[in-house]
């Protein structure tokens, strides 16, 4: 009897129906393309720190910025050159291996970050900036001026050795220097625990990656882009500050900038920077995700002269347009949805309410014949629930394809990691910075597609919500209802 009655009634006041319907489903609509394009945001800003962190990385910790002024907080590159008298001409050529940021820390400090609570693996990690400087001196020609030869030719000596001969008149010409200056990253890798840090970002394309037992090998990987650049490939060699590497692997970096141009070893990194026992970032990963927060002051308080840094952190420093845009959609965005949705429920109590004003007669005559109040308010949230589950339904389907078209469209965002206080100090020409060897490249301004993923979350929600308006329209209606007398409702024409 329930379903008869409610079926029939439905279909009968099928317009009015859909009016309650079409305003749930706008309410509903907003509230999926909303999230899925604030889910959107999300992912393309975790897609530009991925080139910094790397995959599954939670937080870094780097050496505490060292005071301005304090010794030793910053050092200038110098380049040193032969002086060769028998050839001027000679081609000189240096490099300078610099730690970026020019900050480290004791390797020991990874075991340290590796044992406190929360934290599930640790791995350091060495970055590096190389600079190669190659040209050659060329001295100049004195070139003795014609009026003043002649002049000074009848003296006796002659040129320079005459009395009264006087100094030569003339002018140097030529000579000078020309020098070309290269400058590329290179990132010294736990070849032991590849699970963490930049390299992750990145997918071997060509070649392999690095094997657990090449500790102290001379082997690198290169990026795909600077390959394309240098003209490198899988087993040629490359060379660093005058030791050779062989190329076993070629990486293209998810993102689009790479971590480093080149990453090699973790001891063969700190032997060319003279760094022994020494890593610049300390790449965590929480054994909690929800937990950052307490993990990050876990780290803090226990080892001392360290600045940690979460995605978080780093998140806010994201600007550009993804950042705007970003801002709008989880602001604007998110109150929009919820005023709109708040009065799609109004709206829809009050179009049910008023409906059942227009059924007094009916709801009397269903009382007279023996129908109890609670079951004509049964009657109405019924009603009510089907028409904010249609509402549901049509909802769920106007934000698919609101999010299908934002992901069709593809609107391209703009990011760029700006710098940020608690890095890893230093920052100087090299720009150490707050997530290691990615520092540089992040610098970079970055193209980001923007997709509006849908979870099953976010469906789940429309499904809740819809079945909510369904149920405030029915209360709203249902407690008019309830209120009616049979002699009342009898005496009224509908």
């Amino acid at each position: 009897m329930f379903f008869t009655y409610l079926r029939r009634e439905l279909r009968r006041r099928r317009k009015a129906a859909l009016v309650v319907a079409s305003g749930l489903a706008l309410g509903i609509a907003l509230v999926i393309v909303v999230s899925s394009v604030t889910a959107g945001m999300g992912k393309a800003q975790d897609k530009v720190l991925e080139s910094l962190y790397g995959l599954g990385t939670d937080m870094t910790v780097t050496k505490a910025a060292a005071a301005q002024g304090a010794t030793g907080a910053q050092e200038r590159p110098k380049f040193n050159f032969d002086a060769n008298d028998s050839d001027d001409d000679a081609t000189q050529s240096t490099d300078r291996v610099m730690v970026q940021g020019f900050q480290t820390l004791a390797d020991s400090t990874v075991t340290k970050v590796g044992k406190q609570s929360g934290v599930a693996n640790a791995v350091g990690g060495l970055s590096l900036n190389v600079m190669k400087v190659d040209g050659q001196f060329k001295r100049g020609e004195f070139k003795q001026d014609q009026s003043s030869g002649s002049g000074n030719a009848g003296g006796q000596g002659g040129y320079g050795g005459g009395q009264g001969g006087g100094a030569p008149q003339g002018r140097v010409e030529g000579g000078g220097a020309s020098f070309d200056v290269n400058s590329y990253t290179v990132y010294g890798t736990d070849v032991a625990h590849q699970d963490l840090g930049p390299l992750t970002s990145s997918e071997i394309t060509k070649g392999r990656t690095f094997k657990t037992t090449e500790t102290n090998a001379k082997v690198a990987i290169v990026d795909a882009s600077y390959a394309k650049e240098k003209s490198l490939a899988v087993d040629k060699t490359v060379t660093i500050s005058g030791t050779k590497f062989t190329i076993v692997g070629v990486s293209t970096a998810s993102s689009g900038d790479a971590a480093a141009n080149l990453y090699i070893p973790l001891q063969q990194a700190q032997t060319l920077s003279d760094s022994k026992s020494k890593v610049t970032t300390v790449y965590v990963k929480a054994k909690d995700s929800t937990a950052i927060d307490s993990v990050k002051s876990t780290i803090q308080k226990n080892i001392s002269g360290t600045t940690v840094t979460t995605s978080a952190d780093l998140a806010d420093t994201v600007s550009g347009s993804l950042s705007t845009a970003s801002d709008l959609a989880s602001s604007v965005g998110k109150w929009l949805s919820i005023v709109v949705l708040i009065a799609a429920f109004v709206v829809a109590g009050l179009l049910t309410s008023s409906a059942v004003s227009r059924r007094v007669r009916e709801f009397g005559t269903l009382k007279a014949l023996g129908w109890k109040s609670g079951r004509v308010t049964r009657q109405v949230v019924g009603e009510a629930l089907v028409n904010g589950l249609m509402g549901g339904v049509l909802g769920i389907a106007v934000g698919l394809a609101g999010a299908y078209i934002v992901t069709a469209i593809s609107p391209t965002l703009t990011a760029e990691l700006g710098s940020s206080g608690g890095g890893g100090g230093g920052g100087g020409m090299m720009g150490g910075g707050m997530g290691g060897p990615g520092r540089q490249a992040a610098a970079k301004t970055l193209d980001i597609a923007l997709t509006a993923p849908v979870s099953v979350s976010t469906i789940v929600i429309a499904v809740v919500l819809a079945v909510a308006g369904g149920l405030i329209a029915g209360a709203f209606g249902g407690w008019r209802a309830s209120r009616l007398r049979p002699a009342d409702a009898l005496r009224r024409v509908e």
